[in-house]
């Protein structure tokens, strides 16, 4: 797998990563999300490739000046188990730390056990937060 920054013609591809991976919510539209980063340290938006430049895996990362965060880590289902997780996680790692980033953090659903137990495996531990949200601007 090569890792590289995302570019305008992996957005279909990206969306219908995102889709089977089940990471696209109605509230959420996938196309805004990566309009919106492609504004905002779009060369903290990675795409895994394969030989043939096939879209097949995604961390969307950002760094607040506070904390680091990964979105949309995602790896085809024909691809896991290969270690691309953990190349994906490392080079965000890597990025962010050479932007002098002390922290990150990761946002995983509770019901999906094998995820959490795989970054748990990547050194990640559960922190004993509550996340809140407010939608501000709606994906219609």
């Amino acid at each position: 797998m090569l890792i590289r920054a995302f570019a305008e013609p992996d957005t279909a591809a990206v969306i219908d990563l995102w889709t089977d991976c089940g990471l696209v919510r109605p509230w959420n539209d996938p196309a805004k999300d990566i309009a919106r980063k492609r504004t905002e340290q779009p060369e903290l938006f990675l795409v895994g490739v394969d030989v043939a430049a096939r879209v097949m895996a995604t961390a969307m990362i950002g760094f607040d000046g506070h904390r680091g965060w990964v979105y949309y880590l995602a790896v085809a289902a024909d691809q896991r188990g290969r270690g691309y997780a953990r190349a994906l996680m490392q080079e965000a790692e890597a990025r962010l730390t050479a932007l002098g980033c002390p922290k990150i953090m990761l946002m995983v659903r509770a019901d999906n056990s094998p995820v959490i137990g795989m970054y748990e495996g990547l050194g990640y531990g559960v922190e004993s937060t509550v996340v809140l949200g407010k939608r501000l601007i709606p994906d219609d």
